[in-house]
C-alpha cells in the first residue's frame, strides 16, 4: 500500500504542469516524475476496493464525488476514482483551466462535471470492451455541477 493520506497542499507536483498530482494518478514508474496525465491502475483499484479518495488517499464517507466529462456523466461511468467532495472541488479549482488531457481523460475536457452520489459499483472491463480502463458507476446521482475555464 502507498503512504497516504496526504493533505492537498502536500500532494506531489506534476513535473510538466506544476499542479498537484492526485493519489489516483500516482507518481508513475519508479524514477519517473509525478504526472497527472494518466491514472495509476494499481491506485485506481486501491481506491475502489479500500474506499479511499482518489485525490488525498483518505477513507471515504458520504456523499462521494466523481469528476469527469459530460460524456462520462451521460454514460454513468467515470474513470477518475471517487473522492471527497471537498477534495474534488479543490482539484477542479486548479485543473478546470488545463487544456491538456489530464486525470485519466483521453482528450482535453472543455467542461468538467462534479457528480455526487451515495454509492458506486467498480466495473472492470470485459474482453470485448474497446475501452480497457475500469469505470466507477454511481448507483444514483444526487447532484451535478459543471466547471469550465470561463465559469
Amino acid at each position: 500500500m502507498d503512504p497516504s493520506p496526504k493533505p492537498f497542499e502536500k500532494l506531489p507536483a506534476d513535473a510538466e504542469l506544476g499542479l498537484p498530482v492526485p493519489f489516483g494518478c500516482g507518481t508513475g514508474e519508479p524514477g519517473t516524475p509525478p504526472s497527472a496525465r494518466e491514472l495509476d491502475k494499481r491506485r485506481v483499484t486501491q481506491c475502489a476496493l479500500s474506499r479511499v479518495c482518489g485525490v488525498c488517499g483518505a477513507g471515504l464517507g458520504r456523499p462521494i464525488a466523481f469528476l469527469g466529462s459530460r460524456t462520462e456523466v451521460d454514460r454513468n461511468a467515470f474513470h477518475f476514482p471517487p473522492s471527497h467532495v471537498e477534495c474534488a472541488e479543490r482539484l477542479l479549482s486548479v485543473y478546470a483551466v488545463v487544456d491538456l488531457p489530464v486525470l485519466g481523460q483521453p482528450t482535453p475536457v472543455d467542461e468538467w462535471v462534479l457528480a455526487t452520489t451515495a454509492g458506486f459499483e467498480f466495473v472492470r472491463p470485459g474482453k470485448e470492451d474497446d475501452d480497457r480502463r475500469p469505470t466507477f458507476q454511481p448507483n444514483s446521482l444526487l447532484d451535478t455541477r459543471t466547471f469550465s475555464p470561463t465559469a
